[in-house]
């Protein structure tokens, strides 16, 4: 997790994130309790390895795309017209190399969900591991695999 909040607090500084982003990103990994202990991590049935991506609600795809692009040099990796989502990143193609997923919806500036990946992931036995603990993950086709954490944050599990 230190790597993470590291991460976190170095865009914050760097301005990549608002004060509010920052918090509101701590904040959801402390609910999804990531944590750098194996203890806890083997007790939960799960291995978080990173945070996948963060979904941000925006009024204007291509402004959006561009700030991303002048200031860390992001560049799209895919794309869903359809639903009107660019995925950003820093290389390759695919929800792999997504760091960042602009979805045109109202309201703008807010954080849709973020994205854990799972140490192994299948969707099988993270349905498992999720039931044991009292949830039943969202399969949406469109958006992906999500629960909701304690508050109703949207945690999407890649």
């Amino acid at each position: 997790m230190d790597a993470i909040v590291t991460e976190l607090v170095s865009r914050f500084e760097q301005g990549g994130l608002t004060r509010r982003q920052l918090i509101q990103s701590l904040s959801a990994l402390v609910a999804a309790g990531v944590t750098s202990q194996p203890s806890v991590a083997q007790s939960v049935g799960l291995k978080a390895t990173a945070i996948g991506h963060t979904s941000v609600l925006v009024s204007d795809l291509q402004r959006s795309a561009d700030f991303y692009r002048r200031l860390f040099g992001l560049t799209p990796v895919s794309e869903d017209k359809a639903n009107r989502i660019l995925r950003l990143g820093v290389g390759g193609t695919g929800g792999s190399s997504t760091m960042v997923s602009l979805r045109q919806q109202n309201p703008p500036g807010l954080i849709d969900h973020f994205a854990i990946s799972v140490e192994k992931f299948n969707r099988d036995a993270v349905t498992q591991v999720l039931k044991q603990h009292g949830l039943v993950p969202d399969q949406n086709i469109e958006f992906g695999f999500h629960v909701k954490d304690p508050d109703g944050a949207v945690v999407q599990i890649v």
